[in-house]
């Protein structure tokens, strides 16, 4: 019996499949924590979607956590490559020995906003008012605001009071009207935006007073050291394929449509706030400023203390991977 060519065809693209796979099996895994309904989500979704990291030639093995915590114990107990966390907690553990570095993420920072009928025009206009804080005391953003206050003579702890609560409820303490000003994390800002209240200042403004690089991205992947001596490659190739992620990401808008099932956004204008703010935050290429984080730690240190940096008291070498080595 002749084989008919649509047959024939089948056969070819089975055979093709059957072909490809010991190769995809061959590659390295990297298997990084995600937290379910975080934003770094989005960007692996993409790699994933668009096969970036096959491109580069690894296999990303996704592990979804509850959260930080949850992240930080899979990663310290070997159980995922990478974590995403902000270079200050890897300057804490770098300095308590533990040998891990950085990959920059993302620049996008908080900052304090506040209802769209405040007065407030400056930091020094939130005095005797209520301040809601995201993250606790040891938030870097409120520790820089802190510090930005302080130079401009005011003393923003003891002029007004603080309420600290968890991102959602900071967020809608806000909206609601209930605080003098909030500082939330990026997300939660586009979405205090998008319900209509307005910046006050920006981290990234406070930042640069202070003499800091507003550029600099705080957040980023977190890897073993060891993986970053024994294979190079393989973390070179993973900051690739993150890199081509967020360049599909700042073009691309069908990506963000695919993606807004999980982004959590309310309506349309927090649809528009969150891909607007996730663009602002790339950061760009080549490695980060290592004076400007000095500077920066420097501040964490002086404010923070021991219950932030440990007992690190200046930046210790080697938290950044050697981006392009």
């Amino acid at each position: 019996m002749r084989m008919k060519p649509f047959g024939r065809l089948k056969l070819a693209v089975v055979t093709l499949v059957i072909s490809a796979m010991p190769a995809l099996a061959d590659l390295p895994v990297l298997r990084i924590a995600s937290q379910a309904g975080g934003t770094v989500a989005w960007e692996l979704e993409t790699i994933r979607h668009h096969a970036l990291d096959e491109a580069q030639g690894f296999r990303l093995d996704i592990v979804e956590v509850a959260g930080k915590a949850a992240g930080q114990i899979a990663f310290q107990g070997g159980e995922v490559d990478v974590i995403v966390d902000d270079w200050i907690w890897v300057a804490r553990q770098r300095a308590a020995g533990q040998q891990i570095a950085f990959l920059p993420y993302s620049r996008a920072v908080g900052g304090v906003m506040v209802p769209a009928d405040s007065t407030a025009q400056r930091l020094q206009d939130l005095a005797g008012q209520q301040i809601g804080i995201a993250g606790g005391p040891q938030d870097k953003s409120w520790l820089i605001l802190r510090a930005y206050a302080a130079q401009q003579g005011f003393d923003l702890m003891a002029e007004t009071e603080q309420v600290y609560g968890a991102p959602p409820l900071i967020f809608q303490t806000a909206r609601g009207g209930d605080l003098g000003g909030a500082i939330n994390f990026w997300h939660f800002m586009a979405k205090q935006e998008a319900a209509g209240m307005r910046h006050l200042i920006s981290v990234a403004e406070a930042a640069e007073a202070l003499g800091m690089d507003p550029a600099m991205p705080l957040l980023g992947y977190v890897v073993q050291s060891a993986l970053v001596s024994e294979e190079p490659d393989l973390v070179a190739a993973f900051a690739a394929a993150s890199r081509a992620a967020k360049a599909q990401l700042a073009s691309s808008d069908a990506d963000w449509d695919r993606l807004r099932p999980i982004m959590n956004a309310a309506n349309d204008a927090e649809f528009v706030a969150l891909k607007t703010g996730f663009r602002a935050g790339i950061p760009a290429e080549g490695p980060v400023d290592e004076s400007s984080a000095r500077a920066m730690f420097r501040v964490m240190v002086d404010l923070g203390g021991e219950e932030l940096v440990g007992q690190a008291t200046e930046l210790p070498e080697g938290v950044f991977v050697p981006l392009g080595s």
